[in-house]
């Protein structure tokens, strides 16, 4: 990873299982100049027993009756991620997919996906912790709803394979509130592990996540969707194309406020620095032949002449020309 703030552009279920649907919003997350698209991957059979996928779900009539038909709506298959995949890294975008079961991991493996994302609910499934770290593959943790010591755990599996990872502070609330965002523990993170470290912000609008920006996130991940109206899981606390768009410029502009680090003079500092630093002038007329001396000059703008710490570059030697009082002295004037 660069000295950039890397941006993910969840797509997660927002494409409600429509394929044209996630194209449209592969050219959306690309219009708005992110690094990555990130899709999900399950295997609904595995997320949930079932009494639980079974259950009537009223949520979204439009997307199925149950809990499971609902799930199994928003999945696709191995050939519609394959072209999606090729779609989105012809756009020149990273694409990522978060796996919730190592089922999905294989699936998603076979496809040649070597960027994942683990979701928080995942943080705690040591089975899928342990399987993706032997995959040699870069992974991306976020860390909502857990204890310090489920964390603990968790990238402790991942050092002992010596796997990639990068970690993302998370509140698992949807949306989450300004006063839940908690974003020094992304701070907190990132001295404890040592780690790349990010936000996953969950937030109505993108304020937070600027401030993570502001603090030093080496990534951000947001949810975003066509329409704020359409039905679905995400699309409420989604940000439409146009918000997503403003949010990355700003992230851009805020990357180039906070600089380098590194102190220097920039090309417009010197015109100023010319115009009001002092330099060496004449307080009074100096005869030629004459020594200067501290009590013959002044310190006066513009900041064109010699400067005050090279002063000894004139004094004590020997005027070679009448110099007029009130102007800039030169090295030139001296022998």
């Amino acid at each position: 990873m660069n000295n950039d703030c890397y941006v993910i552009a969840e797509v997660g279920l927002n494409h409600n299982g429509d394929f044209e649907l996630a194209k449209k919003l592969i050219d959306v997350a690309f219009d708005a100049r992110v690094d990555a698209v990130k899709f999900q991957k399950r295997t609904v059979s595995m997320l949930a027993i079932k009494s639980v996928l079974d259950a009537e779900d009223n949520r979204f009539p439009e997307l199925g009756k149950t809990y499971g038909e609902i799930r199994e709506r928003h999945e696709f298959n191995a050939q519609e991620y394959q072209v999606l995949k090729i779609y989105a890294e012809k756009k020149g975008l990273d694409f990522i997919v978060t796996a919730f079961d190592c089922d999905a991991v294989d699936f998603l493996i076979d496809l040649g996906v070597n960027k994942f994302k683990l979701a928080s609910h995942s943080l705690t499934n040591i089975e899928l912790l342990k399987y993706l770290s032997k995959k040699n593959v870069d992974t991306i943790l976020s860390t909502g709803m857990s204890s310090i010591e489920e964390i603990d755990t968790a990238i402790k599996i991942f050092i002992e394979n010596r796997a990639s990872l990068k970690i993302m502070h998370c509140v698992s609330s949807y949306p989450t509130p300004p006063d839940e965002c908690n974003i020094r523990m992304m701070l907190k993170l990132k001295e404890k592990y040592q780690l790349p470290t990010g936000y996953s912000g969950h937030e109505i609008g993108f304020l937070p996540t600027l401030v993570a920006v502001s603090m030093g996130a080496e990534l951000i991940e947001r949810h975003f969707t066509l329409d704020n109206n359409m039905v679905g899981f995400d699309h409420k606390m989604s940000l439409n194309p146009g918000e997503l768009k403003a949010m990355v410029i700003q992230i851009r502009e805020i990357q180039k406020i906070k600089g380098t680090g590194k102190k220097i003079v920039s090309e417009t500092e010197w015109v100023t620095r010319k115009k009001y630093h002092v330099s060496v002038a004449s307080k009074e007329f100096i005869k030629k032949g004459s020594i200067l001396v501290e009590s013959m000059i002044a310190y006066k703008n513009p900041g064109t002449g010699i400067p005050a710490k090279d002063l000894n570059k004139v004094l004590n030697k020997t005027a070679r020309v009448d110099i007029e009082k009130d102007v800039l002295i030169s090295i030139e004037m001296f022998e």
